[in-house]
């Protein structure tokens, strides 16, 4: 599906996609033709999830498959991790989320001839994914061996209203004559890496530290096997981790003629089999509703009463009302989220697709994080990181903040184990894992990961962001609070004072990594250092609001803390005194104290077959280059961007671009905010492509894994931050528009405090309607502009800011001379090719 990368001056969307398979549509994700040979790309594509359960895009058939897929968000496996060299204080408990038995599979026969895919005559093939009905469905015309035609027509949904539940459709119509049919409808654990022929699916032998780990020995330990009436379920309890499960299923005929049903369960497979005789014109619809209930310590039988009370439910109200359910959730929610961009369906559909993924991967998540893949793959384990509070959260925030907070909450369940990780590192307060599902630290290696102290701030920068525009004080005085003051207290104490030549005395922080994992280890880490700063700000401005609004609260939080007074008066003192560097000869702000010592990777000249570089150079080779794997610098200069100035921005973000390899799906997108900003507004519009379709198009190859669901939330912020201009800072959304030559209008929802916003921005003027609430005040380039329910707002725009063209030099600083005397140079490691293991 991918296709050449754009140049600079092109301001047309890219064709990245294969469209005679894959036509635009607005709101839907359409192909037209099946192909084997990208079924992994296709299966995250076509996936269907709720933030709680999610459902790989795997054809209904089951045989043909990529990776089978069926995942619950925060069920996993913990083994212990081993490590060549052990110690103190190394993560210990491996985390991978489980695949949990997969309902997808209704095999069909004609004539005792299975329907294959891969190997069938189809005359016509359809698949379609609808944002606007959250519904997967498939229509495909089959010319049997025998030459009889069969229309089968199928439909697949995980509900955004009932958390549990999973519905699927399969309809079976001949069209030429009269043919025994059999469907087979089936359960199946394949957590064990096996098939429903026992076969054991290939893997790739290839390094690649973005996939899950594989688990050798059994996970899911059989509690349940036993059909209740027509309800089939199965019961497990992982071996490990001790996590419960229970799925329950059961079948709906519609057919006017004889069925023969046939049931079987087993502790690893249940199936309902149904045999008729079909005349042409006839059609059999099979419906199968599916319920899954987990739970960290509730026995396996209690979840499955809890299936069964779902299944009755369902059956009670009926499958039509399920669907017409969907349907209403999603109108809500595009009410909210919808981004529109007139003029070319293909960048629509992408945009839609992404905020869709927004939604499977976290809005019914209730009390669990957002994965990395969400609920599409198990790549990186399941595993949540700061990509939520950084890049998934804000769109939340200002469209539904009800799924921000519960994300945020999921981090406060997570405090007491980040106190205990605070304490095995000697550092007061909490320190959240790098890399978790439990709250315990997963990450095997330290230097990129539990060195990433910056998530503190992170999941602190998320909060104060959701409070201010929620006005949710009663969230910040029970639950936010602990965790800005505990944040707060490890940066006091991770940080120490020292005085300069002539400097005064500054705060510093060393021994830790920015988000550029391509530099480890580091002292006075810029991005680490100003969020940091904004920590201990918000922490102290937080405390000191409550005391004066909710006494009580503060009571109780001082005494469950044991917060003293001194305390909030060392972190004031600290923010004001953190050291940001700057670099007099390069007129920038270094990345950490040693960044500008090292030479410059020549990204220009480096073999297009040795990227990404993590896959192709050890992290030492790495580490002594001046290359960044994704924006550090400049994602600082975006989230804290009212304190720097214009000229600031312009110089750094000259100086890390060109040096910015894009080997993360992180970077790109704040790579085209910074861009808009500081003018080059054709980069900014080829970084927003490479965001945009970087799963649809599968640009790093590794979609099979997962939906990117950072990136996706990136899109959002692309969007809205980067061509809306979009700021807030302390509350108060401010606009200085940056909308594309080539677009002429775009339009965008916030809600802040209550009152939902409709903001349209063409390419000389802003406006702005009150769709819900009151009214909100707003600035537009410094001007204050008050908008009431009722009445549009009109600001004349004279321009949509600089308009730089081209992009950064990136030879600008070679030959420049460092404070040392030395010049700056940019090379490139030896490449040696290996040979080939047993050569």
């Amino acid at each position: 599906m991918k296709a050449a990368h754009r140049a600079l001056g092109d301001t047309s969307a890219p064709d990245y996609v294969d469209r005679l398979r894959f036509p635009a549509d607005p709101w839907r994700l359409v192909e037209t033709e099946f192909d084997a040979s990208d079924m992994g790309t296709t299966e995250t594509l076509f996936a269907v999830g709720n933030g709680y359960l999610g459902l790989r895009g795997n054809v209904e058939e089951g045989h043909d498959a990529h990776a089978h897929g069926t995942f619950i968000n925060g069920f996993h496996e913990t083994w212990r991790i081993r490590h060549a060299e052990e110690a103190y204080g190394f993560a210990r408990t491996g985390q991978t989320i489980v695949n949990v038995p997969d309902p997808k599979t209704i095999r069909l026969y004609v004539d005792d001839e299975p329907l294959l895919l891969s190997v069938a005559d189809l005359p016509e093939y359809s698949r379609t994914l609808d944002m606007r009905t959250g519904v997967l469905t498939r229509d495909l015309l089959w010319r049997t061996p025998a030459g009889n035609r069969v229309r089968v027509r199928s439909r697949r949904m995980v509900s955004f209203v009932q958390r549990h539940l999973a519905i699927m459709q399969f309809e079976v119509t001949l069209l030429d004559k009269e043919a025994p049919v059999a469907i087979s409808s089936q359960l199946l654990n394949r957590q064990a890496g096996a098939d429903e022929y026992r076969s054991s699916p290939g893997a790739s032998a290839a390094f690649d530290p973005r996939k899950s780990e594989s688990l050798s020995e059994r996970v899911l330990e059989p509690r349940i096997h036993r059909a209740h009436g027509d309800h089939l379920m199965l019961g497990y309890e992982c071996a490990n981790s001790g996590m419960t499960l229970a799925v329950a299923m059961e079948h709906e005929v519609e057919f006017d003629g004889e069925v023969e049903r046939d049931t079987e369960v087993q502790p690893d497979y249940a199936k309902a089999v149904f045999r008729f005789r079909a005349a042409p014109g006839r059609t059999f619809t099979l419906t199968k509703v599916v319920s899954y209930h987990s739970s960290r310590v509730v026995p396996a039988r209690e979840l499955g009463d809890r299936c069964h009370r779902t299944l009755s439910r369902v059956r009670s109200e009926g499958v039509a009302k399920q669907f017409k359910d969907q349907e209403d959730w999603l109108a809500d929610f595009w009410s909210r989220s919808d981004v529109e961009v007139d003029g070319d369906d293909r960048v629509q559909q992408a945009i839609r697709w992404n905020l869709f993924q927004l939604a499977q991967a976290a809005a019914r998540g209730d009390g669990q994080g957002v994965p990395a893949k969400g609920v599409t793959g198990s790549g990186y384990s399941g595993h949540y990181f700061w990509d939520t509070e950084i890049y998934v959260v804000p769109f939340f925030v200002y469209t539904s903040p009800g799924i921000a907070r519960n994300a945020l909450r999921y981090r406060y369940t997570m405090l007491p184990k980040a106190v205990d990780r605070a304490g095995e590192l000697a550092q007061h307060g909490a320190l959240f894992p790098w890399r978790t599902i439990n709250g315990e630290e997963a990450s095997a290696y330290y230097a990129a990961g539990t060195a990433q102290y910056h998530i503190d701030a992170d999941i602190s920068f998320a909060i104060d962001k959701y409070v201010k525009a929620t006005g949710d004080d009663e969230f910040l005085a029970r639950e936010g609070i602990d965790i800005l003051v505990q944040t707060a207290r490890m940066w006091a104490d991770l940080g120490f004072w020292r005085n300069l030549k002539g400097d005064g005395s500054s705060f510093r922080i060393h021994g830790v990594t920015g988000p550029d994992e391509y530099t480890t280890v580091v002292n006075d880490n810029l991005y680490t250092n100003v969020m940091a700063r904004s920590n201990l700000r918000s922490a102290a401005a937080s405390v000191r609001k409550l005391a004066s609004l909710w006494p009580d609260q503060y009571r109780k939080m001082v005494a469950r803390l044991g917060l003293d007074d001194a305390e909030v008066v060392e972190w004031e003192s600290a923010a004001e005194a953190m050291a940001i560097l700057w670099d007099e000869d390069l007129g920038i702000h270094p990345q950490d104290a040693l960044f500008h010592e090292r030479e410059l990777w020549d990204l220009e000249n480096t073999p297009p077959e040795k990227r990404p570089l993590l896959l192709h150079f050890h992290p030492l080779v790495i580490y002594r280059f001046q290359v960044l794997k994704q924006a550090d610098v400049v994602l600082a200069l975006f989230l804290q961007g009212d304190q720097f100035t214009a000229e600031e921005k312009k110089a750094d973000f000259d100086y890390y671009d060109p040096i910015t390899t894009g080997d993360s799906t992180l970077s790109g997108v704040v790579q085209s905010i910074m861009a808009s900003e500081v003018g080059y507004h054709e980069l900014a519009l080829r970084y927003f492509w490479d965001g945009l379709f970087v799963d649809i198009a599968d640009l790093h190859s590794n979609t099979a894994d997962g939906v990117h669901v950072a990136s996706a939330g990136g899109v959002w912020s692309a969007l809205v931050h980067g061509f809306g201009g979009m700021r807030d800072y302390g509350g108060v959304l401010s606009f200085d528009p940056r909308l594309p030559a080539s677009w002429p209008e775009m339009r965008f929802r916030l809600t802040q405090r209550g009152t939902r916003l409709l903001v349209t921005l063409r390419q000389h003027e802003i406006a702005f309607t009150v769709e819900e609430g009151q009214g909100l005040t707003v600035m537009v380039r410094g001007e204050r502009v008050s908008i009431l329910r009722g009445e549009d707002v009109v600001v004349d725009l004279p321009d949509q800011g600089p308009r730089l063209r081209g992009a950064p030099d990136a030879a600008a600083f070679h030959g420049t001379m460092r404070a040392d005397g030395s010049v700056v140079t940019a090379s490139l490691p030896a490449v040696v090719e290996q040979e080939a293991e047993g050569e």
